[in-house]
């Protein structure tokens, strides 16, 4: 990075010693909030979906399925910024009202709750209009784009009373329970580290979705793209395809492996520990590495590593490339133990179980090696324990999980405390690397800096 984008970076992001705590005018919170809709016990939470692209249009026939299936639900509208889209859901869906702008949507009384599914610059302005508007929120991973967008949310969340799950549907795999209950029953003792990684290898070079040539803001009928509303609070350009349909491989719209792919790994480990926490040091490195498939009009790495260190004591590494699948297993590394989700595959994949190895030293006894467990306390013996892991469908869990705290008004699994120590964590590591600095978080003052705090 050269000199002069450097400092308009820090001066974009707002790092280097600048608190974060401003609120943007784009994202200006209204002087009064509606409550939104009593559900009762038979009735149907309506939800509307906000981005209708892959993922968007996936979730909506995942709720559009579980309320065929039980009533809890039903999707009466969805909203896109490309016509052919909204058309394309609305036949799907088999329902009338389809939207080019979102804010439709938020003014209908009859809307319970949204599913924001856009890129990732749009997801907090709209859940935070939408919870303004007595909506509730399943939001898209990763929850943000900037820091400062997450205490904006975690602030709305407590005032209005709204709920917000992430949509990190990982959090409601068993495992994650499961490892959970064994950390708290102390079988690893201390915890120490915690590491993980998320490969992939794409000849395409990844991220690079297809492209539909016929379509834009001088699209006919179906072919029309609202290009000013889709970019929104991002910088002002002319039309670039590319960056519509493949707004991943940008830092305007995207992280790209951190926020789309670590997300998946970070939100878990939270559950995990003992309580969700912000690291206080965060360091990333990595690379455009694939070739040439991959250095196609791209601006995010192909390969991305990032080192975390938490104020308990505790550090968390992870590794990705996006041109190499073989995997890493997730380990949460404790003095006396550790865990090994064994899934074969993606990090966070659900498993079969889980396996439990104790660390030990060998002493003699009457003059023979005997393996004694290192914590005196370990009553799990010497021997590696898997625990078994329930085996069922979590994307279809996470969304039940969401459905059913809007209606008791209980924390989801992945509720906007727990989300936001997650996204503080990958957002540093974003920073981190397009810096070149160790980048240190003051948790009081939500404050990102270069150097680390005084004591």
């Amino acid at each position: 990075m050269s000199n002069n984008n450097r400092r308009d970076f820090l001066r974009h992001a707002g790092l280097m010693g600048a608190a974060l705590g401003s609120v943007g005018s784009a994202l200006a919170k209204s002087s009064s909030r509606d409550s939104g809709r009593v559900i009762g016990a038979n009735d149907r939470i309506n939800i509307a979906v906000i981005g209708v692209g892959g993922r968007g249009s996936g979730d909506a026939q995942v709720f559009a399925k579980i309320g065929a299936e039980n009533n809890s639900c039903q999707v009466v509208a969805v909203a896109d910024c490309y016509q052919k889209r909204i058309n394309h859901a609305k036949d799907v869906l088999k329902i009338s009202d389809g939207y080019l702008d979102y804010r439709e949507i938020l003014n209908r009384k009859d809307v319970d709750a949204v599913v924001v599914a856009t890129p990732d610059h749009w997801h907090a302005r709209i859940a935070l209009e939408a919870m303004d508007h007595g909506k509730d929120v399943y939001l898209e991973k990763p929850m943000c784009h900037t820091i400062d967008e997450a205490r904006q949310l975690v602030a709305t969340v407590k005032e209005t009373g709204r709920v917000l799950q992430v949509g990190s549907q990982t959090t409601s795999a068993d495992q994650w329970w499961k490892a959970k209950k064994a950390i708290a029953d102390g079988m690893i003792g201390k915890m120490i580290m915690s590491q993980g990684s998320y490969h992939r290898n794409s000849l395409e070079g990844e991220w690079n979705y297809k492209i539909d040539e016929a379509a834009g803001p001088d699209g006919k009928g179906e072919d029309f793209i609202d290009w000013k509303m889709w970019l929104g609070s991002a910088q002002k350009r002319s039309y670039d395809a590319d960056r519509f349909f493949r707004f991943r491989k940008y830092w305007d719209y995207s992280g790209g492996i951190a926020t789309d792919l670590f997300y998946h790994v970070m939100a878990p480990l939270n559950i995990c520990w003992d309580r969700p926490q912000f690291p206080h040091k965060v360091m990333a490195s990595g690379g455009i590495y694939g070739g040439p498939a991959f250095e196609m009009k791209r601006e995010v790495p192909d390969t991305f590593h990032m080192m975390a260190e938490y104020p308990e004591g505790h550090s968390v590494v992870l590794s990705s490339s996006m041109a190499n699948s073989v995997h890493i297993p997730g380990l949460i590394r404790g003095h006396e133990g550790t865990i090994t989700m064994v899934d074969h595959g993606r990090f966070e994949g659900v498993v079969e179980n889980i396996t439990m190895r104790p660390e030990y030293r060998t002493v003699r006894e009457d003059g023979k090696p005997v393996k004694k467990p290192i914590g005196p306390d370990y009553k799990f013996g010497v021997d590696e324990q898997k625990i078994a892991v329930d085996q069922y469908d979590m994307m279809t869990a996470h969304v039940n999980n969401f459905l059913e705290s809007v209606r008791t008004r209980k924390k989801p699994h992945l509720d906007v405390e727990t989300a936001a120590c997650a996204q503080v964590a990958i957002s540093m590591a974003v920073d981190s690397y397009r810096l070149g600095k160790v980048l240190y978080f003051d948790e009081k003052k939500w404050k990102v800096s270069d150097k680390p705090a005084k004591a």
